[in-house]
């Protein structure tokens, strides 16, 4: 008998038959999940649906966008707000996108959190999203691009603080 024929014969005498049982009906569930998460599911049903980040692509002649946050603090400086000021990375702003245009209030929140992880520093007055779309052609930059303010909260106009 081939080492691999003895090793599975010596775990299937550790394993009774009901913790045979289970990790057949265990692997079949997972099985099922994961096949279920592919053919229906969304990123948020990773890690049993597909993570489709890597599994598209941009149209080659069409445009990609990148979104950013930007904030005027006290002094009247605009600064590109990044994580280590609000402790929101930049893939979950893009997630929340839809609700920021929506509730720009929302945006309240990255002001009060930069407030407390950054007390030294000047106070954010206003905190907006910005998406800058650029041009392809053949998949490579035309160098055409355009930006547009998707949201916009201002101290004192709605929402706190």
């Amino acid at each position: 008998m081939s080492d691999e024929g003895l090793l599975l014969a010596r775990l299937c005498a550790v394993l009774s038959a009901t913790g045979r049982r289970i990790r057949v009906a265990l692997t079949l569930l997972l099985v099922a999940l994961t096949l279920a998460g592919t053919l229906v599911g969304q990123d948020d049903d990773f890690p049993f649906g597909p993570f489709r980040m890597y599994s598209t692509r941009d149209d080659p002649d069409g445009t990609v966008v990148s979104t950013r946050v930007e904030a005027v603090d006290r002094a009247g400086r605009v600064r590109t707000v990044d994580e280590s000021a609000t402790g929101l990375r930049r893939a979950e702003v893009e997630g929340q996108v839809g609700r920021f245009r929506e509730h720009p209030e929302l945006l309240g929140a990255l002001s009060r959190a930069h407030d407390r992880l950054r007390p030294d520093e000047p106070a954010f007055v206003e905190v907006r999203v910005v998406e800058r779309v650029y041009e392809l052609r053949d998949s490579r930059p035309t160098g055409e691009q355009s930006e547009r303010v998707v949201a916009r909260w201002v101290r004192g106009q709605g929402g706190r603080p």
